[in-house]
Parts: C-alpha cells; structure tokens; sequence
C-alpha cells in the first residue's frame, strides 16, 4: 500500500466512523497520517486505534460533533504499542518514543482484577455461540482453573506468585492452541495470510525466525478477535 493509499483508507474510515460527514485528511491530521504510515503502522491497527477512540468518544453521551483524525492520534500510537509488544516486531526509527523505548504506560491492573476480567471475557465468549463444543469445553475449564486462581491471587507472593503467572501463560497457549486447532484448514490458512498482509512492511527488516514468530503471534491475535477471547497471561 501506497503512502497515498493508507491516507485514503484512514480517510474513508473515519468518514464511515462519522456516520459519512465528510473529514478531509488534509493540513495537520495529513502530517499525523503520514507519521502512522512513516512508523510503520499497519494500516489495520490504526483502524482499531480510530475505532478505540470512536468507542470512547460514543460513551461520554450523545455525539456533539465529527472527529478530527488528528484526535486519534494518541490512541492510534497507543494500539501500535500494543500490537508491536504483542507480536514482537520493533518500532521503526523515527517513532515518537521516549527516550527508554516505551511510549509510557499507566501501571497495569493488579493480578485479581485481570483474572476478573478474563473470566468476564471468557463468561462473553462462551455466550456468544461461536465456538464450537471442543473449544466450548476448553473455555470451561479454563474458566474453572482460572476462579481457582482468582481465589488464591491476592495472597500470593514471591515464588508462588512467579508459579501462578507463569501457569497463566500456559493456559493462554493452551486456549489459543486448542480454538485455533479446531478451525478448518481453510481457515486457518486465511487468518496465516491476513497475519502475512499485516506484516508486510516489515519484512525485509526481520530474521527469518522472528517474522515467523511474528506471523504466528498475529494470526493467535486475530483468533482472539474473531472469538473474543482474553488474553489470559499476565504481564
């Protein structure tokens, strides 16, 4: 995709987000576009970062006027970060970073509330009706697992701390592993590609191995898209 291309498509979007009030994509929100592009933000990661702050512009009330690109801007960088941690790939030079690699970052949740919030999550998955019986099942035993967890989590320390979040991150491959597993072939092919597309400008600039990973990891992120589940590891 073009430079003038990504420009079009975040224009088009955030028309479409403005119920098709026209938003030219011109003067300072041109300059905050080209910089998305310059980093290196994959065209669909700025959509969901547009859509984030859609999502919270929408919640504050009524609507009062149409959204500007350029007060996306922050959300935007945000949902990269997130999406560059969560595959493994580096922001590109030139990226509005700070000066130890990090955007910044409020502190996260503690460990109850993110397990709270899983099981919350999974609670909606499982009502969603998207999965079929194999994977259902997976989810309700993750779900029992991680109540057990919830219940012990505010009193754990140390190395029984270390043990519990190293258990969540295997039972986050674990989930992946088996809903991933029981997509068809086909399926599971489209979302490699569209995780390939995703990835394609950086390419060139990874090892071999890395872009592998990177691949695997996306496509794993757009299986926890299509079926709405948490990530269940704990930073």
């Amino acid at each position: 995709m073009s430079p003038a291309e990504y420009v079009r498509a975040i224009e088009a979007h955030v028309c479409q987000k403005n119920d098709g009030h026209l938003i030219r994509v011109v003067g300072p929100a041109f300059e905050v576009v080209c910089a998305w592009e310059r980093q290196g933000i994959p065209l669909k990661v700025a959509l969901r970062g547009i859509d984030r702050y859609f999502e919270r512009y929408y919640r504050n009330g009524p609507k009062r006027r149409p959204v500007r690109v350029e007060f996306c801007d922050t959300d935007v960088l945000e949902t990269f970060d997130e999406w560059r941690r969560a595959v493994g790939v580096a922001a590109r030079a030139g990226a509005h970073e700070t000066a130890n690699g990090d955007y910044g970052h409020a502190r996260g949740p503690s460990l109850p509330a993110h397990l709270e919030r899983v099981l919350i999550k999974l609670s909606s998955a499982r009502a969603s009706g998207r999965l079929d019986a194999a994977a259902d099942a997976i989810l309700d035993r993750v779900s029992a697992e991680l109540d057990r967890a919830k219940a012990a989590a505010g009193g754990v320390r140390g190395d029984a701390r270390k043990a519990l979040v190293e258990r969540l991150a295997a039972v986050d491959r674990e989930l992946i592993d088996a809903v991933t597993g029981a997509l068809a072939p086909a399926e599971r092919d489209a979302l490699q590609l569209e995780a390939a597309g995703e990835l394609s400008g950086y390419r060139e600039r990874m090892a071999p191995d890395a872009y592998a990973d990177a691949v695997t990891r996306t496509a794993h992120r757009l299986v926890r898209e299509r079926f709405g589940l948490p990530v269940v590891a704990f930073d």
